[in-house]
């Protein structure tokens, strides 16, 4: 399934998220597969959830059922038992493989309010040409440094005319980037604070996130949903 984080509610956790769709599941009906064991949890496996705070269009589970379901009539029945907010927007019939295997980078818009389009360009193309860009950020683990720059595929920078609301009111900054997923993860604020070490850019308020599309990488350097092998499946059958 595909789903998508929006207005607030893109502020919800990812533990939050999956109690409030365990609660769907019910609420819904589904006839969900559990696991074994002493202390059973139902099937459900999330692929790279967007951070807390950042909307997305482009979230991604899987789950298992103990019964044959219509996949359309399931993706409607769940997006109504969940917060208008968290919406779900696609489901396919799993085929082989994970689904996780096919998550091989995302892109995300990044919207930097008060910020001059202008001043962001030389930052992004001193951040294109360095071969290194070593950042912090505090992890499960502690304080940890990496490169920011290798996982980064593209880094463009938006104009208004190219952004979906037009021409902003006040300066807006839009930066689209495409990032390959690897370990660890480099996520939307790695990239500005690469930007910050390289060209020294600080976004007077914070920015606006938000992930556009995850899947498979292309030689072309395009993204393909990674619900597009499945596409040919009738129904939602036991896992």
């Amino acid at each position: 399934m595909r789903y998508a984080k929006r207005g607030p509610l893109r502020f919800t956790s990812h533990r939050d998220f999956a109690r409030a769709f365990e609660r769907a599941l019910r609420r819904a009906g589904v006839p969900i597969a559990f696991s074994q064991g002493f202390t059973p949890h139902p099937k459900i496996s999330y692929a790279s959830a967007a951070p807390t705070g950042v909307g997305s269009e482009a979230e991604y589970l899987e789950i298992g059922l103990r019964e044959p379901v219509d996949p359309e009539q399931l993706r409607v029945a769940l997006d109504a038992a969940l917060s208008p907010g968290l919406d779900v927007l696609d489901a396919v019939v799993a085929g082989g493989g994970s689904l996780a295997d096919r998550i091989e980078a995302s892109r995300w818009r990044i919207e930097l309010p008060e910020v001059d389009p202008a001043t962001v360009e030389p930052a992004v193309r001193a951040f294109t040409a360095a071969e290194e860009i070593q950042v912090e950020r505090m992890t499960k683990q502690g304080r940890r440094t990496f490169d920011s720059r290798a996982a980064v595929i593209g880094i463009d920078v938006l104009s208004p005319s190219e952004t979906p609301s037009g021409a902003p009111a006040v300066p807006c900054a839009i930066l689209e980037v495409v990032v390959r997923q690897v370990t660890p993860s480099v996520r939307p604020d790695d990239v500005l604070s690469g930007l910050r070490v390289v060209a020294g850019l600080e976004p007077p308020v914070p920015p606006r996130v938000t992930r556009l599309a995850q899947g498979t990488l292309t030689a072309q350097g395009e993204i393909v949903d990674p619900l597009d092998a499945d596409r040919d499946g009738a129904t939602i059958g036991e896992h």
